[in-house]
């Protein structure tokens, strides 16, 4: 902790901060703002109240009217702070309105209902979150009948991960033979894959789906998979490491008699290890962020994904806005673990890749 703590005051001037100390630290906080602030504003919001996401309500924490439940046993009534004449204050209940005045009572005497002037009443709020944003759509209560957490988590983690195996295999297989193998055509075979890369991926929609639907794939997770497992972007980023791989310890295997799937197996996959993490990485945020490729492959509900899922609280009368923020949070998860643990591998891949 000391060293941490050591670490974040660092300061270029001995004793005093350096103007270039200023300049880095109002560099450093504001690029937090910018990053964080977002996040924490949606998690924030995500534990809010209904009313207060419709209100717009800008306070950071998560405010509710307090209510208390109804003597006569029907809708729990909302508790207001009464200013009285003299200035004191007490806690009452709101019966009903009555013209310009609200007909309340004193909490702990339901029997005496009087009258007071609206604009005397102030609502009595408390700090509670509404953890009922997160378990209600996970455990498919009644108000959120439509979206089936499990599945559409099950389905997001399935094209991921198959994708994303996919992903790095084909990719390593194309970029171990553009940077291993002499042939004619190799250097406009790699020119022509890195020139894709000015391709706008809506250019390619209609096609691509027209060929998915002929094979059959509409509806298909497979149909989401496939398509998008070969990327000029991840041929590159592999050619371009294996060609810092030494020829010689290819050549070297070959006269130990190791066939070519073997070199490719015990050799290069190893020694690409920081590549491919890179690439893994980009695939996982592709796959599982992918929201286009998905909504025009996938149109019933069972084979929906979780970002295709989360449209669903979207209807026409109201947008469940306090699920649509919980349930994004959590989608927000499994990318978030997924850069930490690999995201030693980042600079070192990329640095070695040229991709800077």
């Amino acid at each position: 902790m000391g060293d941490v703590i050591r670490f974040l005051t660092r300061t270029r001037g001995r004793g005093r901060l350096h103007w270039s100390d200023w300049l880095t630290y109002a560099y450093l906080i504001l690029s937090l703002l910018v990053v964080v602030l977002p996040i924490m504003w949606m998690f924030l919001s995500s534990v809010k109240s209904p009313a207060a996401l419709v209100e717009n309500d800008p306070r950071i924490l998560p405010y509710t009217q307090l209510s208390v439940p109804s003597p006569t046993g029907g809708r729990d009534q909302n508790v207001f702070v009464h200013t009285r004449a003299d200035g004191t204050t007490v806690d009452v209940a709101f019966v009903n309105p009555r013209g310009i005045n609200a007909r309340v009572y004193e909490l702990g005497k339901p029997d005496t209902v009087f009258e007071v002037p609206r604009t005397s009443l102030a609502r009595k709020e408390v700090v509670d979150p509404r953890w009922e944003n997160y378990t209600e759509p996970t455990l498919g209560s009644t108000q959120s009948r439509t979206f089936n957490f499990l599945r559409y988590f099950w389905n997001s983690t399935f094209v991921t991960v198959m994708a994303t195996l996919l992903t790095l295999i084909v990719n390593a297989m194309a970029g171990f033979a553009l940077s291993k193998y002499k042939f004619r055509g190799r250097d406009a075979m790699a020119l022509t894959i890195v020139a894709t890369l000015l391709i706008p991926p809506t250019v390619i929609l209609v096609p691509l789906f027209m060929t998915v639907s002929s094979l059959g794939m509409l509806n298909s997770l497979w149909g989401v998979i496939i398509p998008t497992i070969a990327t000029p972007t991840g041929v590159f980023l592999l050619r371009q490491y294996m060609l810092t791989i030494p020829d010689e310890l290819l050549e070297a295997a070959r006269m130990d008699a190791a066939s070519e799937w073997k070199i490719f197996w015990r050799i290069i996959l190893p020694l690409a290890l920081p590549a491919l993490s890179v690439l893994a990485i980009l695939s996982v945020m592709w796959r599982w962020n992918d929201f286009m490729w998905p909504l025009i492959v996938l149109t019933q509900s069972e084979v929906f994904t979780l970002q295709l899922g989360l449209s669903t609280f979207k209807g026409e009368l109201n947008d469940n806005m306090h699920y649509l923020l919980a349930m994004t949070v959590l989608t927000l998860l499994p990318v978030t673990l997924v850069f930490v643990f690999l995201q030693k591998h980042i600079t070192s891949g990329i640095a070695n890749t040229g991709l800077k």
